[in-house]
Order: C-alpha cells, then structure tokens, then sequence
C-alpha cells in the first residue's frame, strides 16, 4: 500500500490550554456529536459537570453554527439521558433519544424549526438513530423489554429461573419521521448490533447474531434485512469480528473494519468491503500500520479514522488503488458518538467533526476541512492542566511500541518518585489521550490518576502488542501468548521510563480491569518488580472462568478453539496455576453482576493468595457490572485503591 501525507498539524491549533482552576473544576462536557450534511453545523449533547454528582449530570441537546455559536438547544425530558443525534439528508431535521432509566423507557425526538416533539416510544432501551435516504423514515436499534442496559459491560440481569431461556433481543425498528407507529423490522430472535441503510431505502446492512447479545458479537454474521418483510440474508460470516457496516453510494458494496477485537465497542482493524450480494470480503488496507476506527463512504471514497502510534488521524481510502492519504493528524484523543466511530463527516466529505482532548487539555468540539479542522467551542477554555504527560517509544523483540508517561506538572528530579503502570482492558484496545481533572469525579468515569499525581508519583500507560494503533499484526501478536510478549512489552517500557524519568524501580505499582485484572494476577506470579498491585474485574482460571461468563465467544480466536477442544493453552496462561509464587501484595475489586469478568474469578485467587499468606484483600460490589455505575461505589473504590498504593509504596 502506498501512502500520501498532505497536511499535519500541532495538537496547539486544536487545543489552548487555559488557566488553572484552584478551586472546584467544572467541565461542559461534549458527547453524542453528529455533523449537519452541509458540513455547516453540529449538534452533540452537553452538560455542566462539577464533579462527584450522586448520577450523570443532566444534559441538553445543543446545537452549533460552524463558529461555535450556539443556535438551538433541546430539553424536552428532563428526568432524560439525551443521546444518539443524527441529522436529516436535508440537514432540516434532527433526531435524538432520550432514555428514563427509571421508568426504562426511550422516547425518540425530531427537532425542526426550534422545536422538539416525540415521534415514538420504546419500553425498553434503544440506540443508533438513522434517517432513510429519503427522510421520510428514522430507523432505531430497540430492546423491547430490555432486563439490562445493552452491552456486556453493563450489570447483568439476576441469574434466576430458566438460565437462557429468554434473553434480550435488540432489533432495527422503524418509524415514520412524522410520526406514526413504531414497526419491528428485524427477526425477534435475531440481535442486531449495528446497521445502515441501503440506498435505496428497501433494506439494511448489520452484524447480527442470534441468541445472547452479550455473548454472540464475536460470530455476528454480516446480513441484509428487508425493511417490509424482514427477510434476513446473510452476505457474509469471515472468522473476524466486524463493525460498522457502511453501504456504498451505489448500493453495489459494503464496507466495514474487520480484524481481532476482543470487546464489542472498542474498535479497531483493518477495512474490509465485500458485495453486497455476498462474496469474500476482501481488505482494502492490508499492512496498514495503525487501526482504523470509522469509516463513511463519501463520493467513491472512504474516508476513516485511524490510530497510528500516539496520533488519532484522517485518512481517505481509494479501494480501487489500495491507496490511502493522510489529511490531519495529531496526538489527541477523538470521540463522537457510540456506534457511529470517531470523527463524523459532512455528505461531500469535505468537512470533518469531532471532540478533541488530551491529558492536558479538556474537550472541545472541532470542525473544519478534513486537512485541518480547528476547535470551535471553548466552553472549557478556563481549565488547566494537573498533569504533564508526555507519549513514550521503545523497541522489543522487534515490534515499536508505544506508550504514555503521567507525572508532575513540576517534577521534583532531586530524587526519586514511585510509579504505578496501568496497563488497559482488551486486549484489544490502546490508551489514547483524555482530559485528567484536577480533582474529583467527573461522570460515570473512573479515575484515581490526580490521587497519584499530586503526591509526586508517576504514572505509566503502556499499549503493549495485542493492542491497537500499530496495525492487525500487533494486534494478533499475542494469540495464544497471554502473558508472553505483552508482559515482557510492559517491562521493557518500564526500563525506557526509568531512563528519562525520575522514577523508583523498587517502588513500581500495578493497576489493571479486565484484560488488565488479569495481567494484574498474571504478572504477581511471575516477577517480583511490582510491590503492590490493584487487580480489578480480573480471571484467575481460564478454565473454570470458560464456562462462568456471558461472553465465552471472545477466547477462541485468541487461544485457537474452546476450552473443550484444546484446554492447555487456557490452563497455560491461568494466574492460578502458578500461584505459589505471588508474592506481592494484592487488592482485587469486582462488581457483582459483572457479565465478562463475574465475581467467582477474583474470590478464587483472593482464596488462593490469603491460603497462601500472601497480603490481600477482595471488595466485591453490589449490583454492579463490569463498568462501575453507583457514584459510592465509585468514590469508594477511588479511596481504596488509592490507599493501598500508598500502604506498600509510600
């Protein structure tokens, strides 16, 4: 593959770092950003959020002339979470949700002429807002009935009764954009986890699976769904997993990033187009060095977004050539909507939007030529930064791998500090840049890194292979090698901060959820560098935690079959099959409910370190999943953790 780069920027054209906030720190944030056809307008959903709120601030829909003026706002539910807007083909309409999830209820919204009304209802929850081609309908993703919120990262309904029987079934329905009734059009045995239109408005393009949602991502097969009969046909099932399905202009092609990806949500991979009419899907980008992460299909083009390194990039795809240019790039972190990718484009691709961020630098909307888009709001413009962060590259056993350094705005290089490495879930993921406050909790998000910052301490985020942003090849690196590779990655990035950082190797902490729980577990078995861990959702035993999650689909391409097939490589990479050599203090978290990671797994190794002597405790929480909702919750375990690094390496 060739490559072209036109134009790069500094991250300072998109984002001004203003002054410190001594006192409390108020962030407007900037979810759900969608971008007018004419590249003329955004609207995204916002909220004033002062910190350790008892729920989600309540937001509004907002909407922003190409200045950042702002032009509309929408509020018409306020016991409502807003989210999901999407615009009109003739840019005169926008959509949104708006879900009560005490009353589990989701009303879908159409604003014109500056005023909002309800054009349908959904018992249950729903997402992903599309307009019919011609805009006389909206179609939606709706779980009539849902006992959970969709994903596997939510609390898991209580395991109670007939375990299977019934479970949640999230389909496409549609409803006129004037009103009307609210039709189902997929087959109610079916999960659809994402979809587009066809062109001509007869049909759909989604991944879909059926049985479990929770579990069956990972097999999802690419169909079409009639939009009268509801007919489903299968276009194709490669042994990938797929997101974001997009349909050609010419309604001849479908588009999608398809690689190794081990959550539904986190995307990443290479694009992949395959007829519509069924055939083998065919890589568009084979040996990019980075992961896409949206497409859309503008003119005969594609445009996407990628992660390459450090940097979120726009990059234009010709699928014809095999050529790709590079219009802008920066070390930021980019966000637009769930569902929908990271940076949105205008019909004629000409105009990109997104929300860019870094460690220093908190949200902003940006929108302008796909060649340099620039910040257009400054709501935050106020806030300061409570870190210095800088990006960290090392070789080893001959990949490039890349990774970020928190610390001090002003280090004290007198002497020597401790470090905690936070090493991320996934495995299939990579830490990108996002705005760190100076105090408190901010949303539903997790974040102790100020705790540790402001007692002089560093922080370390390595993207280890089987991460994103270095290309598929990366990302495939440690199959059936858990602990192998990735740890030694981490290792040999701990040796590289210790060169240009003031930072003690006898006072090294570790911290990790998920993917990251475990290397947690793992790495306490298998070196002595680390004198306290926090191990959060985490798996002891691959082989009994086989057969306890509600996503056992997702291990097989990494380990090469099931448990049942071939069970030492899952025996091979279990943290308690060698747990007589962990050694290290160890405080693990997990949330009741959780759906990916339950609970059994860390009251197992909690059983096996304290038989064993080792220092230990085990929280598990109450009705939570494996993303932390509850604010208590939350500032609890914010204390805790934070505690225990100070306990051991203070």
């Amino acid at each position: 593959m060739q490559r072209r780069i036109r134009n790069g920027t500094l991250v300072a054209a998109l984002l001004v770092a203003g002054i410190a906030n001594a006192g409390s720190v108020v962030i407007r944030q900037h979810e759900d950003l969608s971008i007018a056809p004419a590249g003329d307008r955004v609207a995204d959903v916002e909220a004033n959020d002062p910190g350790d709120l008892p729920d989600e601030p309540h937001g509004s829909v907002v909407v922003h002339a190409a200045d950042g003026r702002v032009i509309a706002t929408y509020d018409p539910c306020r016991a409502c979470r807003y989210s999901d807007t999407a615009w009109s083909p003739e840019g005169g309409g926008l959509a949104f949700l708006a879900t009560d999830w005490a009353a589990h209820e989701a009303t879908l919204y159409v604003a014109r002429d500056g005023a909002a009304r309800a054009v349908a209802n959904v018992h249950g929850t729903a997402n992903t807002v599309r307009w019919s081609p011609d805009g006389e309908r909206i179609a939606v993703l709706a779980t009539p009935g849902a006992h959970k919120l969709t994903g596997a990262v939510e609390a898991g309904a209580a395991l109670v009764g007939e375990i299977g029987s019934a479970p949640d079934e999230q389909r496409i329905g549609i409803v006129p954009a004037a009103g009307g009734a609210f039709r189902y059009v997929s087959p109610g045995d079916t999960y659809v986890y994402e979809f587009d239109w066809i062109p001509d408005g007869k049909g759909f393009v989604a991944t879909a699976a059926k049985g479990d949602g929770d579990a069956n991502w990972w097999i999802a097969a690419l169909v079409r769904v009639d939009a009268e009969s509801g007919d489903l046909r299968t276009i194709a099932a490669p042994k990938m997993q797929m997101d974001l399905p997009r349909v050609s202009p010419d309604g001849r092609t479908v588009a999608f990033i398809g690689g190794l990806m081990s959550d539904w949500g986190p995307i990443g991979g290479d694009v992949w187009t395959v007829p519509i009419e069924g055939g083998e899907p065919v890589d568009v980008t084979p040996g990019f060095r980075g992961s896409f992460r949206s497409i859309a299909w503008r003119g005969g083009r594609l445009l996407g977004s990628v992660l390459s390194g450090e940097n979120n990039a726009i990059v234009g795809i010709d699928t014809r050539s095999l050529m790709d240019e590079w219009n802008w790039t920066a070390p930021v972190g980019v966000h637009a909507q769930d569902f929908d990718g990271s940076v949105v484009f205008s019909a004629d691709g000409k105009v990109a939007a997104t929300v860019v961020e870094d460690f220093e630098h908190p949200p902003e909307i940006a929108l302008g030529p796909i060649a340099a888009p620039v910040t257009i709001t400054h709501d935050n413009a106020g806030l300061g930064a409570s870190v210095q962060a800088r990006s960290v590259r090392w070789k080893n056993e001959g990949f490039d791998v890349q990774g970020w350094l928190l610390g001090p705005r002003e280090p004290d290089t007198k002497r020597l500090h401790p470090m905690v490495v936070m090493v991320h879930g996934g495995p299939s993921s990579a830490v990108t840049p996002r705005y760190l406050a100076a105090s408190g909790r901010h949303g539903s998000s997790f974040d102790f890194v100020n705790a540790l910052v402001a007692r002089g301490w560093y922080v370390f985020y390595p993207n280890p292979r089987g991460s994103y942003g270095q290309g598929e090849a990366f990302t495939r690196a440690n199959v059936r090698d858990f602990g192998g590779g990735d740890l030694r990655d981490i290792l040999a990035g701990v040796d590289a901060v210790e060169k240009i950082a003031p930072v003690d190797d006898a006072r090294l902490g570790l911290y990790g959820h998920s993917y990251g729980g475990w290397m947690a577990m793992w790495a306490n078995t298998k070196t002595p560098r680390f004198k306290a861990i926090v191990a959060g959702a985490g798996i002891a035993n691959w082989t009994s935690y086989y057969g306890q999650n509600g996503i056992d689909q997702w291990m097989v391409p990494f380990f090469g079959g099931t448990l049942y097939d071939d069970p030492a490589p899952y025996r091979a990479a279990s943290p308690i099959e060698s747990i007589r050599s962990a050694k290290t203090p160890t405080f693990l978290y997990v949330g009741e409910r959780d759906v990916e990671c339950p609970a059994p797994q860390s009251l197992e190794y909690w059983h096996a370190l304290k038989a064993l002597g080792t220092p230990v405790q085990l929280v598990i929480y109450a009705g939570e999943g494996h993303r932390f909702r509850k604010p208590e919750n939350l500032a609890d375990l914010r204390t805790r953790i934070v505690g225990w690094f100070a306990k051991y390496l203070e």
